[in-house]
């Protein structure tokens, strides 16, 4: 934008250059007399963003962050100031609350939750927090858990009855786990690796490397609670001594101080190499079976906009072990980098708009029609979840490209057969593009000065 400001500036000097003449009642020559432009000569300039004057019949985004604005609810002539309490910061993050689009409407559920809004259970060298169906009333296919262990700290053995898929965020982890068959599996993984443990797997992890590690748990239930895990030192400190010593035939003394509750998340020792580590006895056995993914390794698909990485039973085959639900999915999101919003059609003329920065969650439920646009001065980074073993969604563009052309046209373009056939041209190819970067230039969009406020 202030390629073409400058542009055009360029222009308008160059044109005054060329009067040479002076011209009695001329624009300049009324301005140089201190008189007022005509009406019909006058450029009026869009008020600023968030006031009373303001004008933006198409709803473009604005970054109220990134231009440092304070939203309030003025549209298009409509609305008016804040008298009681406001909470400026807030509404800087969600200024499509303050000032929704005139798109959106009827009741629809709040689909976006932060995590700085959970609560964190701080522990031995690390945390966690999360966010369930209890913070987000939406959320009710998937559950997560973000977690920082420090270097050495363990989130002590443990098992669920909810499949858990991963992420890891930053730092390095060891994750260790037996398999149904009793076979062991150990693997080191590092940023933009996941795993994936199916429901009743009993594993362990613990941080690597200078700072550890943090990480974002998923599970395929809503209802999920982190302090509902099933933990070995939780289970022994409930379990009579005299049952435990003949369970692992030995003397009750020998278990005298064992831990009296949950150690859940503890500083351990720094651990060695994995072949170092790992059981050497006779009953040791490798899993047959592989519970991580290098997803960064992946050959990214390239997009109009950006790149797509799609991890899913075809690429990585144990995620079909237990994720064999309906594949219309609810979407659930995480946003790790950039700023956006996103509006859900929800049918029967309901519409809602919502806005996201690094560390907040989205739901959308499933068959609902939306769009992610970024609206900050930095790429954007997303997880998108699913409960479901393949990866399937439809194109709104491909759907148009691919049905009969006069179908396309009596719908959208029954009065306007001329940009009915601009529409046409565009969308026949038919192909689909995940991330999309327009090849427009947008001549509405309001170029923002934060000096005009």
């Amino acid at each position: 934008m202030q390629f073409l400001t400058s542009i055009l500036a360029a222009g308008i000097a160059l044109s005054e250059l060329g009067h040479c003449v002076p011209v009695q009642d001329s624009p300049r020559q009324r301005l140089l007399d201190g008189k007022p432009l005509r009406s019909n000569l006058r450029k009026t300039k869009n008020s600023p963003p968030y006031t009373p004057g303001n004008k933006d019949p198409y709803d473009n985004a604005i970054d109220a962050v990134g231009n440092k604005l304070d939203p309030l609810p003025y549209r298009n002539g409509l609305g008016a100031s804040v008298l009681g309490p406001w909470n400026g910061a807030r509404s800087r993050q969600s200024p499509d609350l303050v000032r929704p689009p005139s798109t959106d409407s009827g009741n629809m559920k709040n689909m976006r939750w932060s995590f700085a809004d959970s609560h964190i259970r701080i522990e031995e060298g690390g945390w966690t927090r999360q966010t369930t169906v209890r913070e987000l009333g939406s959320s009710v296919e998937l559950a997560s858990v973000n977690m920082r262990l420090d270097q050495g700290v363990i989130r002590e053995l443990h098992w669920h009855k909810e499949a858990e898929w991963a992420y890891v965020l930053d730092g390095e982890v060891r994750v260790t786990a037996i398999d149904y068959e009793g076979g062991s599996f150990f693997d080191d993984l590092k940023k933009g690796d996941l795993w994936y443990f199916p429901s009743g797997v009993p594993h362990s992890l613990q941080g690597l490397g200078e700072n550890g590690t943090e990480f974002l748990l998923v599970f395929d239930d809503g209802g999920f609670s982190e302090e509902s895990t099933f933990i070995l030192t939780d289970w022994l400190a409930h379990t009579p001594k005299s049952v435990i010593a003949k369970n692992f035939n030995l003397a009750p003394e020998v278990f005298a101080h064992i831990p009296e509750g949950e150690k859940y998340i503890f500083q351990g020792s720094v651990p060695g190499s994995i072949d170092e580590e790992k059981p050497s006895g006779k009953g040791f056995k490798k899993s047959k079976y592989k519970f991580t993914h290098k997803m960064l390794d992946q050959v990214p698909k390239k997009t109009s906009g950006g790149e797509v990485r799609i991890t899913d039973s075809k690429n990585f085959p144990l995620s079909k072990t237990e994720m064999h639900w309906h594949p219309n999915a609810d979407e659930w999101s995480f946003f790790i980098k950039g700023r956006a919003r996103v509006t859900i059609f929800g049918s029967e003329g309901t519409a809602r708009t919502f806005d996201y920065v690094p560390g907040d969650v989205g739901i959308v439920p499933r068959n609902m029609g939306h769009f992610v646009e970024n609206i900050g001065d930095e790429p954007i980074e997303m997880l998108e979840v699913f409960r479901a073993d393949e990866f399937r969604d439809f194109s709104l563009f491909q759907w148009m490209g691919e049905t009969p052309k006069k179908m396309v046209i009596d719908h959208l373009f029954a009065d306007d057969p001329e940009n009915g056939e601009k529409f046409w041209a565009k969308v026949q190819t038919a192909e689909k593009d995940e991330v999309t970067k327009p090849d427009f230039e947008d001549e509405t969009a309001e170029e923002v000065h934060t000096d005009e406020l």
